[in-house]
């Protein structure tokens, strides 16, 4: 398929810019992907949506304050936002500045609000691809995002981040330090919301999947297969395999919370079952391309042309989804990270009761 062929029109007053006062006062989409039938709901009736013995599977990744300004010695000034922090002390970062810093280069970060807080050092050690690795000359990594560190909001959030977002723009499951960009879909759950679930028999567990900033690298290639996708850690362990097994054999269904989870349980399941898993992954699922677990996803909205709406499309068929977010549209649902939210189940459902197997 053609990267155009996940293209939809956005205005741009939809795209949401602050989040909503409650975090389950969202609007929800659902999405039949049997059918392909669209109906209209709120996201504090998800649990509607859900039967006794479904398994809400949850990314418990934790958003860190990725994003720092600093001083190259020249006076340049230099935007820096980790990728991912590495054992040993350094770090991968993307670096924005005028010209790019040669290894050996020191970088003072500072606070950008000219207030009196410590200023560190840190040292280009050298370049990974698009990649910089750095190292701390004074203090280290925690210290530094701690007292310096920004929200890494999205692009599209055409606002500098703010008190709240340090709340906001993170899960209220969120536990494992790691991500550079939220999984969005979890913002809409607060505690009040997983409390009721669970008191009605369903269940819940967690994977994680340390988001990047890769997740808003767009798709260049014309057709879709050709792309590369960036790699993301992650950890799929035996308490969540446990918990699928037992969700199978009670002929419930796994419903994955946002497309971070959905990649997670899927690279895990690439033999065909379900298999404990950590380290790297850069599974791209695009229409075509197999599920082998998940039934169900609680999702949010995605740029046009995106990995993740390919993903969406995998799941729940082509033209079901382009209609699907066309009628977002008509319907003036908000977009994107602190936008609305969608429901989307299957195209085809699983018969067997066997983990990994459809």
């Amino acid at each position: 398929m053609r990267r155009q062929d996940f293209y939809y029109d956005l205005p741009e007053e939809l795209i949401a810019q602050e989040p909503l006062a409650q975090r389950t006062g969202s609007r929800l989409l659902v999405l039949d992907g049997d059918t392909g039938g669209v109906r209209h709901s709120q996201f504090s009736r998800l649990i509607d949506l859900l039967e006794p013995n479904d398994l809400l599977v949850f990314n418990n990744t934790r958003v860190i304050p990725a994003r720092l300004f600093g001083v190259k010695q020249t006076g340049g000034r230099v935007e820096i936002l980790i990728e991912r922090l590495l054992e040993g002390g350094s770090a991968l970062a993307h670096v924005r500045a005028s010209k790019s810093p040669k290894p050996g280069a020191a970088i003072l970060i500072t606070p950008d609000d000219q207030s009196d807080a410590t200023e560190f050092s840190v040292r280009v050690e050298g370049r990974r691809g698009a990649l910089f690795e750095l190292v701390v000359d004074s203090g280290s990594w925690p210290q530094i995002l701690k007292t310096l560190g920004h929200m890494p909001l999205p692009p599209y959030i055409e606002r500098s981040d703010d008190a709240q977002d340090r709340q906001r723009y993170q899960t209220v499951f969120a536990r494992r330090d790691g991500a550079v960009a939220a999984p969005t879909a979890g913002l809409h759950f607060d505690a009040h919301m997983i409390a009721d679930i669970e008191s009605r028999g369903i269940k819940t567990t967690e994977v994680t999947l340390h988001v990047g900033a890769g997740t808003f690298q767009p798709v260049r290639a014309e057709n879709i297969a050709d792309h590369h996708m960036h790699s993301e850690w992650l950890e799929v362990n035996d308490e969540v395999v446990a918990a699928v097994q037992r969700c199978r054999e009670a002929k419930g269904r796994v419903v994955a919370v946002g497309t971070t989870a959905v990649r997670s349980l899927e690279t895990a399941a690439q033999g065909g079952a379900l298999r404990r898993f950590s380290g790297d992954s850069n599974i791209f699922l695009y229409p075509g391309q197999p599920f082998n677990v998940v039934d169900a996803m609680v999702t949010n909205f995605h740029l046009p042309e995106s990995t993740l709406i390919m993903l969406v499309a995998a799941f729940a068929g082509h033209r079901e989804t382009m209609s699907a977010y066309q009628e977002a549209v008509d319907q003036r649902y908000r977009f994107f990270s602190y936008g609305d939210a969608m429901f989307v189940t299957a195209r085809q459902h699983r018969e067997s009761g066997v983990v990994g197997e459809r």
